[in-house]
C-alpha cells in the first residue's frame, strides 16, 4: 500500500512528483553530494521525508502567496525546488541551532541575482513553521547613514555607490549580531530604505524584536575574506589600470575589519553562480522588468558600468570562488545555473 502524501490545498494536486515514500527516500539519497549536504543517510532518510511531508501542509498557504505576491510565479513551478532544496535547508538549520542550545546566526552569502533575499525568505517562512523564532538580516541594513556616506565620499571620491567595504557601520552589526548570540531581548534592529535621497538610501526606523532563535544574515560579501595581496599582480578584467589595482587592493584590506563581523556567524551558506559573469545579464533583466513596469531602471551601459565597479572591489574569481571549495569557512554551497535553476548542493571537502 502506498503512503499517502500531503496534498495542495487549493488544487488536491499532491505536493511533489513522487507517488510512494520509498520513491521520495530514493530520490533523497540519489544526489549523494546532496544527500551529504542535508545530513541524509540511508538510516535516517525515512525519518527525513515524513518530516518534510508533515512541514509541507502546515508551509503551503504562506509559501502560495509568496510565490504568487514576491515572485510572480505559479507556486507549482517551485514545488520542486521547495521539495529539494529549501525544506532539507531549513531542516538543517533547524538541527543545527537544536545542537548550539543557543542563538543561532546563519550567513548566506550570493552576488547579484543568485536569489539570496528569496531563500533567505522561504527559509524564514519554514522555520516560523517549525516553531522558531526567526529574522532577517541585511548586510544592507548596516550601511553608514547618508550624511555620514557623504562624508566619506569626500575622503575617498572612489566610493561613488554604496556598498564596497567600508561602507557599513560594522560596529552596529557587531552589537546587533552579539545582542542576538547572548539571547537579549529586546533588540533594536536597523534598517535601510534605498528609496531615501532620490536613490541614495539612508537609514529608516528599526525594527524593535523581541526573541530571536534563528537569525539569517544575508549578503553580497557576507563572509568574504581577504586575499593574497600578490593575487592583484595580474588580476582579472575588469581589474585593468593602475587605478583599478589600487582600488582592489584597498578594499581587499577594508575588509579586516569586516573579520570580527564574520566571526559572529555559526554557519555560512553560498549561492555560487557557475558562471559569476551572469550576475551582469541578471542585473540587465531586472532593470528591463522595473522600466517595463513603469519605473526607472538603468541603461545597459550604465548597468555595465555598476556591476564592473563591484567586479573591481571584490572580484568574484579572487574572493568567491575560492569558498566554494574552502570547507573551514563554507558549511553548505548551492550553485546557480544562468536560467536561475539550482544546481549541485554539497558541502566543500572535508
Amino acid at each position: 500500500m502506498k503512503d499517502i502524501f500531503p496534498l495542495h490545498p487549493h488544487t488536491l494536486t499532491p505536493l511533489h512528483p513522487f507517488s510512494s515514500q520509498k520513491e521520495a527516500e530514493a530520490a533523497a539519497l540519489a544526489d549523494e553530494s546532496r544527500a551529504k549536504a542535508f545530513g541524509i543517510t540511508p538510516t535516517n532518510v525515512e525519518e527525513m521525508i515524513r518530516e518534510r511531508s508533515r512541514l509541507l501542509p502546515g508551509i503551503m498557504p504562506a509559501f502560495h502567496q509568496f510565490c504568487q505576491n514576491n515572485l510572480k510565479i505559479l507556486p507549482e513551478k517551485m514545488f520542486p525546488v521547495l521539495w529539494d532544496l529549501w525544506l532539507p535547508l531549513g531542516m538543517k538549520i533547524a538541527a543545527q541551532h537544536q545542537q548550539l542550545k543557543r542563538p543561532f546566526i546563519q550567513g548566506i552569502l550570493g552576488s547579484q541575482g543568485t536569489g539570496k533575499t528569496t531563500t533567505s525568505l522561504v527559509i524564514q517562512l519554514i522555520l516560523q513553521q517549525l516553531g522558531y523564532r526567526t529574522l532577517s538580516l541585511s548586510l544592507d541594513d548596516l550601511y553608514k547613514t547618508y550624511s555620514d556616506r557623504l562624508a566619506l565620499r569626500q575622503q575617498d571620491p572612489r566610493l561613488i555607490w554604496r556598498g564596497p567595504p567600508g561602507t557599513h557601520d560594522i560596529d552596529l552589526g557587531l552589537n546587533v549580531l552579539e545582542q542576538i548570540r547572548q539571547g537579549k531581548s529586546p533588540v533594536v534592529v536597523p534598517r535601510f530604505d534605498k528609496s531615501a535621497h532620490a536613490g541614495a538610501g539612508d537609514r529608516t526606523d528599526p525594527d524593535v524584536i523581541t526573541g530571536v532563535d534563528i537569525l539569517i544574515f544575508e549578503g553580497w560579501f557576507v563572509g568574504v575574506r581577504p586575499i593574497d595581496p600578490s593575487l592583484f599582480n595580474f588580476p582579472p578584467p575588469p581589474i585593468l589600470t593602475d587605478e583599478d589595482q589600487a582600488f582592489a587592493r584597498d578594499m581587499n584590506r577594508q575588509l579586516n575589519n569586516y573579520l570580527p563581523l564574520w566571526e559572529k556567524l555559526d554557519s555560512l551558506i553560498l549561492l555560487y553562480p557557475t558562471d559569476y559573469r551572469c550576475s551582469l545579464e541578471w542585473r540587465k533583466q531586472a532593470e528591463q522588468k522595473m522600466i517595463a513596469a513603469g519605473k526607472t531602471g538603468m541603461s545597459d551601459a550604465q548597468i555595465e558600468e555598476f556591476v564592473n565597479y563591484f567586479w573591481r572591489s571584490l572580484h568574484p574569481e579572487l574572493f568567491i570562488q575560492p569558498l566554494s571549495q574552502c570547507a573551514a569557512l563554507v558549511d553548505l554551497v548551492v550553485e546557480i545555473h544562468p536560467d536561475h535553476t539550482f544546481g549541485r548542493v554539497y558541502q566543500p571537502n572535508r
